[in-house]
């Protein structure tokens, strides 16, 4: 190994992707020794690795590594993130059309009016904890627009995303009969879904537009139900958990919020700089499919990397300055991976976080921490767990 190479324990719970230690790392080197593989640390060469033929998606490989067995090990070797070439290539296809602008600008309708009822609650009162009060009910009805549900129906959708999250977590075998009974329940959910979609009802929903769609292909019912059940996990976990860490930006920079309230236009490109400073998703993996040398490093064939991307959105040579700030418009993050495998549902995620984020600037005047939080490892799939806040109402809210 390159003797500038640094190692960074990923193993350890209470390592950050985040800390001084990446920092001097990239500063060292554009890659760092992990357990696990590669750290992937500078911006240039994250960009290039994530298209880069020679590798092919990482994680994959994740129930493997930790020994994970039963219900979501066999989904997720099975589901789209695992899958390359063609059959990667025929479910993505049929998906992303459904999840299209004309269809995701359908939903604004419906996440201003969740947002807008649920900040009308927190308008009568001046404290709160914020994850049970908006993130949490807020992405999991979210989802149920998206699904063609009921809203009232969000808690269970949301419960069992949460628990599937900790399947990737750096502790996930510890948890492993939760998410595994997470997973059972969703798979079960999308089968009554798909029930739904062919006897004609929630016609206008994604599972509708996938049933369409997969029924003039020889794709098989399961591949159809794991779509399903990667989308509600993904759509909860990611809109639940950025909105959590954006706020805690918003409240450490009091400055952007009142910037954000004086312009909800900000709104959109607040998304991007909150996934650029606090990444639900901390780090994008990838895995050679050959011995190869880039950038004067040897990889060799299986070895994994992990491309991080708050490192990489901060690398000082795109990045003049490593403030939050929403005014600045950036070069693109790497929050939603990249190449083949870029994220499937990132336009339902920006829009609805970006719609939640201007119901809550016309809601607090001003926000602030109001106790500890406690939080997920600052590492794998990061969130706060528990985020108390204290807030005066703006007046646009009565």
């Amino acid at each position: 190994m390159h003797r500038d190479m640094t190692y960074l324990d990923f193993s350890d719970p209470a390592f950050s992707t985040r800390s001084e230690a990446v920092t001097d790392a990239r500063n060292r080197h554009w890659c760092a020794r992990t357990p696990y593989g590669l750290a992937v640390l500078r911006y240039r060469q994250a960009g290039m690795l994530l298209r880069d033929r020679r590798l092919r998606q990482g994680s994959y490989a994740w129930p493997d590594k930790h020994r994970l067995q039963g219900a979501f090990a066999e989904f997720w070797t099975r589901s789209v993130i695992s899958r390359e070439g063609a059959s990667h290539r025929r479910l993505r296809d049929l998906c992303v059309p459904v999840l299209s602008d004309t269809f995701v600008n359908s939903l604004i309708p419906a996440f201003d009016t969740i947002a807008s009822e649920l900040c009308d609650a927190l308008a009568q009162k001046d404290r709160t904890e914020f994850m049970q009060a908006f993130a949490i009910p807020f992405a999991g009805q979210a989802i149920c627009a998206l699904l063609g549900l009921q809203t009232g129906d969000w808690q269970r959708i949301s419960r069992d995303a949460s628990d599937l999250g900790l399947a990737m977590g750096v502790e996930c075998k510890r948890h492993e009969p939760v998410f595994n009974a997470a997973c059972e329940r969703l798979t079960g959910l999308a089968q009554e879904l798909v029930a739904d979609a062919r006897r004609g009802m929630n016609r206008n929903s994604y599972v509708s537009g996938l049933v369409e769609r997969f029924g003039k292909t020889k794709l098989s019912e399961t591949d159809l139900l794991d779509i399903i059940v990667i989308s509600i996990f993904g759509g909860v976990d990611t809109t639940r958990s950025q909105l959590g860490l954006g706020l805690s930006l918003f409240m450490d920079h009091t400055a952007q919020w009142q910037a954000l309230r004086n312009d909800p236009a900000l709104a959109k490109n607040a998304v991007e700089e909150i996934i650029r400073a606090r990444p639900t998703t901390t780090w994008v993996t990838r895995e050679a499919v050959e011995d190869f040398e880039y950038c004067d490093v040897f990889i060799k064939r299986g070895t994994t990397l992990h491309l991080l991307v708050h490192a990489s959105a901060r690398d000082e040579s795109i990045s003049t300055t490593s403030d939050f700030d929403i005014r600045i418009h950036r070069k693109n993050h790497f929050g939603f991976g990249g190449g083949a495998h870029h994220c499937i549902g990132h336009r339902v995620a920006r829009t609805d976080i970006e719609r939640a984020l201007r119901a809550l600037a016309d809601t607090f005047a001003s926000v602030i921490t109001d106790g500890a939080a406690s939080w997920l490892p600052d590492s794998g799939n990061t969130s706060p767990i528990t985020l108390p806040i204290r807030y005066t109402v703006s007046k646009k809210a009565f």
